[in-house]
C-alpha cells in the first residue's frame, strides 16, 4: 500500500517492514533516527510504550494516548522544527514527533463504508483493549446518543467507560448489552481472525437482529462468521480494510506533504491482502 502510494508520487523512497522486540524499541526508534528516518508505522504493542518515548506528541496522540506514526523532524538555521523530508542531506538536530492516525481513520471508515453518520447514533462495541479503547473514546467524541462496552474483563470495559465519562459527562455509557436496537455494532476484539473462532458476542444476550449494522475492524479474512452471520440477517457491513487503509493516507501525507492517491494505495492494499 505505502510502496505504492510512493511509486505513484514519485518518491524515491521505501516502506519496510521491521519485526522489533519491544524491550528494544527505544533503541530502534534511535537507530531509525541516526540512518535518517523520514518516518516510522508502529503497530502492537509499540503503539502505547511509544507515547513516552517520542520527543513531541501531536494533540492526536495526546488524545487517544497512542502513538502508530512517528514524523521525523529536523531544526534549522532558525531553530524551527520542519518535516525531514526538507532536509536534503538530512537535519543535524533530529526530533520523533509522534501522531495518531487510527482514531480518524475509525470514524472514516465507519462514514465512507457503511454510510453512518455517528452523531446521535447508539453503539454496541465489543472489545476494551488497546483498538477497542481507541474506537471507544473516538466514537465517543463523536457525539454519540449511546455507548454499550462489552469485554471478556469487565473491569476493563468499566476502566473504559470511566474514562469517557470524565470526558463526555454527558454520554451514556454502559458496560453490558443493550436491551434494544442499536446502528452498530463495532468489533474490536480479534475473534474471528483464526478459522473456527466464534462469534465475539454472547449470543444469549445479544441478537444481530438488533444490529442496523456491523464493522469488524479484522480483514483477514475478508469475512468473519461476525460479517457472514450479520449478512445473513440483513444487516450492512464492512471488514477492517477502509481503517487500515484511511490510516496509512494519512501517515503518508505527514511524511510527504503531499496527498496521497487514495484508488492506488486502496487497489494495492487489497491485491496484497485478497489476491
Amino acid at each position: 500500500m505505502q510502496n505504492a502510494g510512493l511509486a505513484a508520487l514519485g518518491l524515491n523512497w521505501r516502506y519496510l517492514a521491521f519485526e522489533v522486540d519491544p524491550e528494544h524499541l527505544g533503541k530502534a526508534l534511535q537507530g531509525a533516527k541516526a540512518m535518517n528516518f523520514v518516518g516510522l508505522n508502529l503497530t502492537v504493542p509499540h503503539k502505547l510504550l511509544a507515547v513516552d518515548m517520542v520527543d513531541a506528541l501531536d494533540e492526536s496522540a495526546k488524545a487517544w494516548g497512542a502513538v502508530n506514526t512517528i514524523a521525523f523532524e529536523g531544526r534549522d538555521e532558525h531553530g524551527a522544527w520542519r518535516p525531514a523530508r526538507d532536509f536534503a542531506d538530512g537535519p543535524r538536530e533530529t526530533r520523533l514527533h509522534g501522531f495518531n492516525t487510527d482514531a480518524d481513520a475509525i470514524t472514516r471508515a465507519l462514514r465512507e463504508d457503511l454510510g453512518l453518520e455517528l452523531s446521535g447514533a447508539k453503539i454496541l462495541l465489543l472489545g476494551a483493549g488497546g483498538a477497542g479503547r481507541t474506537a471507544a473514546l473516538k466514537v465517543a467524541s463523536e457525539g454519540v446518543a449511546e455507548l454499550f462496552l462489552v469485554n471478556r474483563t469487565r473491569s476493563k470495559a468499566e476502566t473504559v467507560a470511566n474514562e469517557i465519562r470524565l470526558r463526555h459527562p454527558g454520554l451514556k455509557v454502559t458496560t453490558g448489552y443493550p436491551a434494544g436496537p442499536v446502528d452498530l455494532l463495532l468489533n474490536a476484539t480479534s475473534l474471528g481472525l483464526k478459522p473456527g473462532d466464534p462469534v465475539p458476542f454472547d449470543g444469549q444476550q445479544f441478537s444481530l437482529r438488533q444490529a442496523g449494522a456491523v464493522y469488524d475492524m479484522i480483514y483477514r479474512p475478508a469475512e468473519t462468521a461476525l460479517l457472514k452471520a450479520a449478512k445473513a440477517v440483513g444487516c450492512r457491513t464492512a471488514n477492517g480494510l477502509g481503517m487500515l487503509l484511511y490510516q496509512g493516507v494519512k501517515a503518508l501525507e505527514l511524511w510527504t506533504g503531499q496527498t496521497a492517491p487514495l484508488e492506488v494505495m486502496r487497489q494495492a492494499l487489497e491485491r496484497n491482502v485478497y489476491g
